[in-house]
């Protein structure tokens, strides 16, 4: 995935059994080879793991998630003083 991979998405690189196609190749993203999986994170079933990941995923996510949630509830406060109900009296 030459711009990486999206939060959420699964990698293009899994077969269909959820195996690396590219594992223990050179052009296999460092961050796959750097990711050291422990017992904690894999717990006792694929759908475990699969959580952690995407928990992972949300803590590691853009920024921009977190700004566009910011921007929103400053409009939401905006709306709520330019209408009366929030303004100092």
């Amino acid at each position: 995935m030459p711009f990486g991979k999206p939060a959420g998405v699964a990698c293009i690189q899994l077969d269909e059994n959820g195996r690396c196609r590219i594992f223990g190749r050179p052009e296999r993203p460092a961050v796959c080879s750097s990711l050291q999986a422990e017992p904690g994170m894999c717990g006792n079933s694929r759908e475990h793991a699969l959580r952690w990941l995407g928990h992972l995923e949300e803590l590691t996510a853009p920024n921009d998630r977190a700004t566009n949630g910011r921007a929103a509830n400053d409009r939401a406060a905006n709306g709520r003083a330019a209408n009366g109900r929030n303004a100092d009296r």
